[in-house]
């Protein structure tokens, strides 16, 4: 437990907690092990392929299994013990990984199948372990030193984005194919989970109740009446949907860019190292004042690098581009990330944590889909373009729908509107 901090070591506060340290570590080994993953998926589904929809497949494979698990996800975040909870999911994620190397051992003659079939998978791990790992970090910090953990919760999760598809890339081009990918992200989810029996924290104890239509729709019921909330959360979803270019990426790389997997891997990485640099400078400087429209104009910068970014071909520039596609991203994500879970009561984080999970989902792997369907109408520049001007959209709707918006100022009084 941590004492008093000094002015020196103050940015660093939330690390002077053993169990959050534990916790950064385990969530970094996970996040990489996907990363990497997910580097290997796109490429080899879209060499067996060589069609663009099926890489916006490869999203909603995985985006599915939340729809359907998301209520059941968050209840189980609620009445479980979240680190063993915790612990379940990471294995869940070694036994995927597992499994997509046994399909990788078929070499040049692996079908698509069941690589789908592994990522439905995936999406259903997915669906129980962001709820219950957001809504345990709560525990694991005092609420004074919450806002400076979420903002390192965020960078090491970018910090892990950066390595993960850097690694995957190189290894992929390395060993000419996905099985080392897949090997190294079996162990890497290993790690995560030994590194979660470490933790200390404990859930506390959380009154039983009867599980009726009104307790599973809390979550619902909850951001509904915080319109700040549920505007930063919609504003962020439509916004990243329609936005989302990471999907793309194997196509820019090999047909645009004329790269290779290592390629591939900088591009999948770049967002990564402006978000995790973005996330550094808001918890050494964090906001203190007109956070909505910080908020607001940085979701529009996201549009804006975007469009620049489709219509590239320089790698040199196209880095550039995704670094600050990533940057202001990160704005909104710690706003929101401190947002909801501050104003929300330890009973019910699980369930507000799926629902929100529900959006990211869809603002993630679905805008996967939503890239890779535009992609196959229109062409893959066209739509990575229609999509950043479709972001300036919805800044433009949601700044006149959600005044609140438009009007929250300090990031320590949002969780009270």
């Amino acid at each position: 437990m941590a004492a008093t901090v000094g002015p020196k070591l103050a940015g660093g506060v939330a690390f002077t907690y053993p169990d959050f340290t534990v916790y950064q570590l385990a969530r970094f080994f996970i996040v990489v092990a996907l990363e990497m993953q997910s580097v290997a998926v796109g490429w080899q589904v879209y060499e067996i392929t060589r069609r663009p929809l099926d890489l916006g497949l490869v999203g909603l494979a995985q985006f599915l299994p939340g729809i359907f698990l998301f209520l059941v996800s968050g209840h189980a975040a609620d009445r479980m013990e979240r680190r063993k909870l915790l612990m379940l999911c990471y294995a869940g994620f070694a036994i995927c990984s597992g499994l997509l190397l046994r399909i990788a051992w078929h070499g040049p003659h692996a079908q698509v199948g069941p690589v789908y079939a592994v990522l439905v998978l995936l999406g259903v791990v997915r669906a129980f372990s962001g709820p219950v790992s957001r809504a345990l970090l709560p525990q694991l910090v005092p609420e004074k030193h919450f806002p400076n953990a979420v903002a390192w919760n965020a960078s090491v999760f970018q910090a892990a984005t950066i390595l993960g598809p850097a690694v995957g890339g190189l290894t992929y081009a390395f060993f000419r194919g996905p099985s080392a990918v897949y090997l190294a992200a079996t162990l890497t989810s290993v790690a995560a989970l030994l590194s979660t029996v470490q933790i200390k924290v404990r859930s506390k104890p959380r009154p039983q109740e009867t599980v009726t239509l009104r307790t599973v729709l809390a979550g619902f019921h909850y951001i509904g009446q915080k319109k700040l909330i549920l505007g930063s959360i919609s504003l962020d979803m439509f916004a990243v949907l329609l936005g989302g270019a990471v999907a793309l990426l194997p196509v820019y790389a090999r047909e645009i860019l004329n790269t290779g997997p290592w390629g591939l891997g900088l591009l999948r990485s770049a967002p990564g190292v402006g978000a995790a640099a973005m996330a550094i400078l808001l918890a050494h400087r964090p906001l203190r004042g007109r956070a909505g429209p910080t908020m607001l104009w940085c979701v529009a910068g996201f549009g804006v690098f975007t469009i620049l970014f489709g219509t590239s071909r320089s790698i040199v520039l196209s880095l550039i581009f995704l670094l600050l596609v990533g940057a202001t991203d990160m704005v909104s994500v710690i706003i929101r990330g401190t947002l909801i879970q501050l104003g929300t009561p330890d009973e019910m984080r699980g369930r507000v944590n799926a629902v929100d999970m529900l959006f990211i989902g869809a603002s993630n792997e679905l805008g996967q889909f939503e890239s890779g369907l535009t992609a196959h109408w229109f062409g893959t520049v066209p739509a990575v373009v229609l999509g950043g001007v479709g972001t300036l959209v919805v800044i433009a709707v949601w700044a006149w729908r959600f005044p609140e918006l438009r009007k929250a100022d300090r990031l320590s009084g949002l969780s009270e509107v």
